[in-house]
């Protein structure tokens, strides 16, 4: 019997329902846009230590790169040839040899509130408990809500409304992007605007990851990339990596691009909601990455020496 030629591609994801959505819609992409039939390009799921660890909230662990750090190493041992990620899961510096290559369509940046006791955020009771993992969301709650509880509330989108219904909290906040994809948009209660709560990097971007010297697969990649959203993502993660000497800090930034120009939007938090400091920044698309670097310095500057600070 003829053995079975080998995968077109190898895609690395994790296993949860969102990152299994997002794998397959890269894979159609490119099957489509290189006239593969879908199954000619292989999905190999890779367990992640934020898959594993699901008892306190990572930035006690490690912060950003939980989620990614063993498909990375699956890309680095050419076990795959291209790692599919949320791109706010990735790490503020890729590890060496290893690039951002392409980017699908950008989906909606917003954050939704779920509850089944509120109809929005300002119409819970004084005391009410919020759960969530993200210290962005929680630090915002708070600026905005000081007389809220938050706690860690952890788990994929599923596990989360099943606590929910369940009255382990009376709110939580999830990505609109990730309810839409998995087709439940529905549970959303109330729709968080980016004015009023300012997504986290990368949040609605599905970013793809490859080796940097592997220029087969970039070359594929390069015919399903939505430019828009990788230098969008460029001018954030730019951001990002200004301020991010501590995974305790909740940094939040988006960047749009309109009218031919980036815009810009980037805040620093401290955890309580205490106390931020934002500013903006529009220009040319080839100076994204420049126009988020230099918000960040700005930020860096303005906060007090123990805004970073971990604790």
């Amino acid at each position: 019997m003829a053995q079975s030629s080998a995968p077109f591609l190898r895609i690395g994801t994790r296993g949860s329902p969102l990152a299994l959505w997002q794998a397959r819609e890269v894979r159609a992409h490119l099957a489509a846009a290189h006239g593969v039939e879908p199954e000619a390009i292989a999905i190999e799921v890779i367990r992640t230590t934020g898959d594993i660890i699901q008892d306190r909230p990572l930035s006690e662990v490690g912060g950003k790169g939980l989620f990614t750090k063993e498909i990375e190493q699956a890309l680095r041992d050419d076990a795959i040839d291209l790692a599919v990620h949320s791109s706010k899961d990735m790490s503020t510096v890729l590890p060496a040899g290893l690039v951002l290559a392409a980017c699908l369509p950008r989906e909606d940046v917003r954050d939704a509130f779920i509850s089944r006791k509120s109809s929005s955020l300002a119409g819970l009771p004084p005391g009410a408990v919020i759960g969530t993992a993200s210290l962005r969301r929680q630090a915002m709650v708070k600026r905005l809500r000081p007389d809220i509880a938050v706690v860690t509330f952890r788990g994929n989108v599923d596990t989360r409304l099943r606590k929910l219904d369940d009255g382990v909290v009376d709110a939580t906040l999830l990505a609109l992007a990730g309810l839409k994809r998995l087709g439940r948009e529905a549970a959303a209660t109330a729709v968080l605007e980016v004015d009023a709560f300012l997504p986290a990097v990368g949040q609605g971007a599905i970013g793809i990851e490859v080796r940097e010297t592997d220029t087969r697969t970039r070359d594929l990649l390069a015919g399903i990339n939505h430019p828009e959203t990788l230098t969008a993502l460029g001018a954030e993660r730019a951001f990002l990596a200004v301020l991010d000497g501590s995974c305790r800090t909740p940094i939040a930034g988006h960047a749009r691009i309109e009218a031919g120009a980036v815009w810009f939007r980037g805040m620093i938090l401290r955890p309580d909601g205490s106390e931020a400091h934002e500013t903006a920044r529009t220009g040319e698309i080839l100076d994204a990455a420049k126009l988020g670097a230099d918000a960040g310095h700005e930020l860096k500057r303005r906060a007090a020496p123990d805004f970073f600070l971990v604790g």
